[in-house]
């Protein structure tokens, strides 16, 4: 019987790894700017072209390679950074397996020119489908710059599965902010389809955070900062105002690395567990510095899933740390003095002598008493004012209005209402039913109103009530473009992130059919001109955001979808909130639009508005 067990061709080796390492575009940002990085490199420019699937470009002035290095990079486990399998357990770089560069250059044409510091001469190396196709020398600048073209040209079922280019474009800046978030220190920038969306100078931490999220974000962060024998930790964490359902910036990253981490999140929401609403997140910026022998980063290919030796310790860390920066913010009162009533507070001077305060009281001082003036309450009228003694001199007595016993007339004649209303008498068939007086419904602590049907007690959730009726109504009116704007006085300012404007772009058309008028002022800065008709009074900067957080992932083509979103989120910010005090009519009209609508039942995204309590569950409890 002959042999069936083979080895496989590097080319197909190769593609079976790059199916582990490189699964979209963003995954070559990553690999080619953390490799940037590893380089020293002090600026790295990216640019990309139809969302990475034409060409993705990364330069860098870092090290720069020699001839056999940059041939030897494309080899399969060929690396710089280990030497012995210890080595796995000291890392301090990014990248460190090998596996990158052969994993790109199995899926895609890749040209590398690169120079090290000080030579003359560079290095132009091509490659396509793992096979060199070109090598020389050439002139180039000091470090390296990545070229990689036709994503996935040998593999039609990846390429063809790939996501739209709103989609992979935000997932490559999400990669990238991952990498620029951690070394401040390092000028980046970043073109897509030749437009600049980033342009980040060196700077601080916090600034960088600034610079990639916009201004708006600066006033909700708090520092934190703890240093113990296990780990130190550093970074930010967010104000429990600036709390959101969707769309929170929350990073966590160890040595330099970005890494997901639900327990760790854990710990962090836990401290904000009665300080912001249930389902809304908070940002955070926390980072982690921990001895390489007590963490796994080999775990996962994209390395983003980390193993802690002592998780459960600094969990407890984390928590502390956030609890104190959160704490400290809210503890701190502000005593805020008008400039005429500053208090007085005396200079004090070595070996001065200060007596106690006396005060005058009358111990015979009785305030139940009827005095005839004679009383007061300090036996000195040094110490009283003119007006004080005056009403202390006047007769306590009091009195009585005139014709008093008019307010009481007619009272013979109407029913008693602690037995007429309170407690009417069961009807006999004969008498008939007593007429109600009680309201038609009754609002029960401002959130649900209850209403009685025929088989029982109906209680509804007025805010989702109100949701569920707005987003039919707007859903409606934007289908058949019945948006109406209006002009504001105050135009305000919004500034949008890089994945926002992604998105704006994409929703120029609905966002203006919404009834929004918004004007670029430069960057990522947008004035807002005009609002929907009726949206007085909402926070308009706070909406856009929303909206944009809610579309990010819809497909350019899912109009329908889009629409659903856009429409959800105008609900969500102009729906009744919880405490809002309704009168009858008002009750009346959230029902009666409710019932109108073509799901009675939950709200767009699945949360009930409604239940019933039956009638003989009411008589079972009742006993």
């Amino acid at each position: 019987m002959s042999d069936i067990i083979q080895l496989l061709p590097d080319t197909v080796a190769n593609q079976i790894a790059a199916g582990e390492v490189i699964q979209r575009p963003a995954s070559v940002i990553k690999e080619l700017v953390e490799n940037a990085v590893d380089a020293g490199a002090k600026r790295i420019d990216v640019s990309v072209v139809d969302a990475g699937r034409t060409s993705i470009q990364v330069i860098d002035d870092g090290c720069g390679m020699s001839e056999t290095d940059a041939r030897l990079a494309f080899e399969r486990h060929a690396t710089s950074k280990i030497r012995q399998a210890n080595d796995l357990f000291n890392l301090h770089t990014m990248g460190f397996r090998g596996e990158a560069l052969p994993s790109i250059a199995a899926v895609a044409q890749v040209e590398l020119k690169t120079k090290q510091q000080g030579e003359d001469i560079g290095t132009d190396l091509c490659m396509a489908g793992s096979k060199v196709v070109s090598q020389e020398a050439c002139a180039c600048p000091a470090g390296s710059n990545f070229m990689v073209e036709n994503l996935f040209f040998n593999v039609p079922a990846r390429r063809k599965f790939l996501k739209s280019n709103t989609t992979e474009l935000n997932n490559i800046i999400a990669a990238f902010e991952r990498i620029v978030l951690v070394y401040p220190n390092i000028t980046f920038t970043f073109h897509s389809n030749g437009t600049e969306l980033y342009d980040l100078r060196a700077c601080g931490l916090r600034q960088r955070i600034v610079d990639v999220f916009g201004k708006r974000i600066n006033q909700d962060l708090l520092p934190v900062k703890v240093e113990t024998s296990v780990c130190r930790i550093s970074g930010f964490v967010g104000k429990p105002e600036s709390a959101k359902k969707k769309g929170a910036r929350q990073f966590f990253f160890v040595n330099g690395r970005f890494m997901r981490h639900p327990y760790f999140s854990k710990a962090v929401m836990t401290v904000y567990e009665r300080l912001v609403p249930q389902g809304e997140q908070v940002p955070y910026f926390l980072y982690f510095d921990v001895d390489p022998k007590d963490i796994d980063v080999n775990i996962h290919p994209t390395k983003t899933e980390i193993k802690f030796e002592n998780e459960q310790a600094i969990w407890q860390i984390l928590f502390a740390a956030v609890r104190d920066a959160v704490g400290s913010f809210n503890d701190v009162s502000t005593i805020d003095f008008d400039v005429e009533g500053k208090p007085d507070i005396p200079v004090y001077t070595q070996g001065a002598q200060f007596d106690m305060p006396k005060v005058d009281y009358n111990p015979n001082y009785n305030p139940f008493k009827e005095t005839s003036g004679s009383g007061s309450l300090g036996g000195s009228t040094m110490h009283q004012s003119k007006l004080g003694q005056d009403y202390m001199d006047k007769p306590v007595s009091p009195k009585v209005p005139d014709q008093w016993d008019t307010l009481y007339s007619g009272l013979d004649t109407q029913p008693s209402p602690d037995h007429t209303m309170l407690f009417p008498e069961t009807p006999s068939s004969d008498e008939g039913l007593i007429e109600e007086k009680s309201p038609v419904h009754y609002q029960y602590k401002g959130r649900f109103i209850m209403t009685a049907v025929k088989s029982g007690l109906m209680i509804i959730d007025q805010h989702r009530a109100h949701v569920r009726i707005l987003f039919e109504d707007y859903l409606r009116r934007l289908k058949a473009r019945q948006m109406h704007s209006q002009k504001v006085l105050f135009p305000q300012s919004v500034d949008f992130s890089a994945q926002e404007i992604v998105t704006l772009s994409r929703l120029k058309d609905d966002i203006t059919q919404l009834g929004f008028e918004l004007t670029s002022l430069g960057g990522n800065t947008f004035s807002i001109n005009a609002i929907p008709e009726g949206f007085e009074g909402i926070d308009i900067p706070a909406l856009l955001h929303d909206i944009l957080s809610e579309t990010a992932e819809e497909q350019s083509s899912a109009i329908e979808q889009v629409h659903e979103s856009l429409a959800l989120s105008l609900a969500r910010a102009a729906a009744i909130p919880y405490g809002e005090v309704l009168n009858n009519d008002e009750m009346e009209k959230v029902i009666n639009g409710l019932f109108q609508c073509e799901n009675v039942n939950y709200t767009p995204d699945g949360k009930a508005t409604l239940c019933i309590l039956k009638q003989r569950d009411i008589e079972q409890m009742l006993g």
